[in-house]
């Protein structure tokens, strides 16, 4: 069995799904579905009984896309905070439960916790925009210009 400890996690070993092979560096390892291992080990952290700890809780989190920054603004705590979480443990029980509830729903296919995701990753790293609204046949239409050569958004 190999011991995966991508993300700082400890409790994580893979019976089968590698492939372990000596380089003239060392050994190297390949998985044969890495997103679909990501999303079974996220899949049995969100379900296990407990507190995550700080690495789980991390690596849920990145398995979202969510920076801390964007995570913390969502929650109303600052990056510090988070970063802190991760790094001593103690993720505050209602945190814990909406991380796990978030990845649950976006993964059962849940549209509208997707698209909030997408918005929180989007507004980290976007530092200004412009609403431009138009009138056409007596209806009104936005759209917002992103800085940092991102696309706009329809709305």
């Amino acid at each position: 069995m190999y011991r995966f400890t991508d993300g700082g996690l400890r409790n994580v070993w893979l019976r089968n799904g590698y492939v372990e092979r000596n380089t003239p560096y060392g050994k190297a390892v390949s998985f044969h579905d890495l997103d679909g291992l990501v999303l079974a080990i996220c899949n049995a952290l969100i379900n296990k009984p407990g507190k995550l700890t700080g690495a789980e809780f991390r690596y849920v989190r990145n398995a979202l896309l969510l920076s801390q920054k964007s995570l913390g603004q969502a929650v109303g705590y600052t990056e510090q905070a988070v970063a802190k979480w991760e790094k001593s443990g103690k993720v505050p029980k209602a945190i814990d439960l909406m991380l796990r509830m978030l990845f649950a729903r976006k993964h059962s296919g849940d549209k509208t916790v997707s698209s909030l995701l997408d918005m929180l990753n989007t507004l980290d790293r976007i530092g200004h925009a412009r609403i431009i609204v138009s009138e056409s046949r007596s209806k009104w239409k936005s759209e917002i210009e992103l800085d940092e050569g991102e696309d706009a958004v329809a709305a």
